[in-house]
């Protein structure tokens, strides 16, 4: 017994396999409700603006449409005399609908190239949409930018509720319900807004100090004098630039639970994601690594598990029907299902024949969508689940903070009208 209990107080004392508690976290109802709202508002947003502005240059006439990305994914330079020449055909798409195919189809390549234990295929798949992305910022920025503000509120809300019911989850076994987190991250919705575009601006300054000093070697005659005095300035605002890259890109992750665990403002929130990276770098590293790898392997078997839903439900519907379709080809259910299988869960079938299978075809689609929507929502879930954890272990061993250690709002006081006090029996 006394063997048992050392174990056990081992095994609670390593901080490692905790991570491995992100699967439980993450599949949490509430945390899918919220994920699956999130893609819900995101996904009618982008749609809407893509009805709205349907800017994307399409090759009509063909079997695989293909749009202006492909082009740029093979020629960037190509791009301009593509569009000039189908213009006028006035085939075109909108942005998100094409970021999200090609982001998909990225996404999928990544990970089975992780499974194959490919790396620099994995690093090929991530830097394909990262260049897709420039391109649709390069090639229509205002839309971008729209969207990404209206991305970046969505975000807030959701992921930070999503954050702040892990983080209460992992310190105190507590799970508030939807309308205490949501209503946690609306609170600190300036917070959530604002940390992530502070180094953002913090870059851009340094970049802009630079530049200006580059204007001065401009000056006839003794500008390149001026701006080799003031040269320790510009390698000072470089090394800014470099800190603020490095600590933004591999503490974004932390910026979030920072706030849902601290109650941390912006600045807050990106001092100490930046201060675990730094001072914690090879176990920060290790954590992200086991994560990536545990995470995908949880991602299969979640895709899996879809799969097998869809596929027994086509298969005994299938099971039970005998009546032939409109066209006569294929039966009922076939005409407005094709069957799913693991690689594509969802497809639209264009089999049906009159109104009522075209109906139920886009039934049965729009409740497949659903499952397929869940899939995604646990990817969401996990994402801001896992890295609250990761916030924690690096918090514990860098600041000797407690995992139980977390943010609670102050409750507030009731005060007692003076009148009322003063005839209380304490009073007299």
């Amino acid at each position: 017994m006394g063997n048992e209990n050392q174990v056990s107080q081992i095994l609670d004392g390593l901080l490692f396999p905790k991570i491995f508690r992100s699967f439980r976290m993450a599949i949490q109802p509430s945390k899918l409700i919220i994920a699956l709202g999130m893609i819900a508002v995101i996904g009618l947003t982008g749609w809407f603006m893509d009805l709205l502005s349907k800017s994307v240059v399409a090759t009509p006439g063909t079997d695989k449409t293909q749009t202006e990305l492909q082009v740029y994914m093979i020629e960037p330079e190509r791009v301009e005399a593509y569009t000039e020449r189908y213009t006028s055909e006035e085939e075109y798409t909108g942005v998100f609908t094409t970021l999200w195919h090609f982001g998909a189809d990225r996404f999928h390549g990544a990970l089975s190239e992780l499974f194959a234990f490919n790396l620099p295929g994995v690093l090929t798949n991530v830097a394909e949409y990262i260049m897709a992305v420039r391109w649709a910022m390069n090639h229509h920025p205002i839309y971008c930018g729209i969207f990404a503000v209206i991305k970046l509120c969505i975000i807030c809300i959701g992921g930070g509720a999503i954050c702040r019911i892990a983080a209460l989850q992992f310190a105190r076994n507590e799970k508030p319900g939807i309308t205490e987190a949501l209503r946690f991250s609306s609170k600190k919705f300036v917070s959530f807004f604002t940390t992530p575009l502070f180094p953002v601006v913090i870059i851009i300054l340094a970049g802009l100090c630079i530049f200006l000093l580059g204007l001065v070697a401009n000056i006839p005659f003794f500008g390149e004098l001026i701006a080799g005095i003031l040269m320790p300035l510009a390698l000072l605002g470089g090394a800014l630039v470099a800190i603020f890259v490095i600590g933004t890109i591999a503490g974004f992750n932390l910026m979030y639970p920072a706030i849902a665990y601290d109650g941390s403002d912006s600045l807050d929130a990106v001092s100490r994601s930046f201060n675990y990276i730094y001072a914690r770098p090879w176990r920060m590293g290790l954590y992200t690594t086991a994560t990536i790898v545990y995470g995908a392997i949880c991602y299969v078997f979640v895709r899996f598990f879809a799969f097998l839903l869809l596929w027994s439900t086509y298969f005994g519907l299938r099971l039970g029907a005998w009546a032939d379709s409109s066209k006569g080809l294929t039966d009922k259910v076939m005409a407005v299902w094709s069957e799913p299988s693991f690689g594509r869960l969802l497809a639209y079938s264009a089999n049906a024949g009159n109104w009522s299978e075209s109906a139920a075809a886009f039934l049965v689609y729009v409740f497949a969508l659903i499952i397929v929507g869940l899939v995604v929502s646990f990817i969401i879930s996990f994402y801001f689940s896992a890295n609250t954890v990761i916030y924690a272990l690096m918090r514990n061993k860098v600041d000797n903070t407690p995992l139980e250690e977390i943010y609670t709002e102050p409750e507030q006081t009731k005060t007692i009208p003076a009148e009322i006090k003063e005839e209380s029996p304490e009073s007299q």
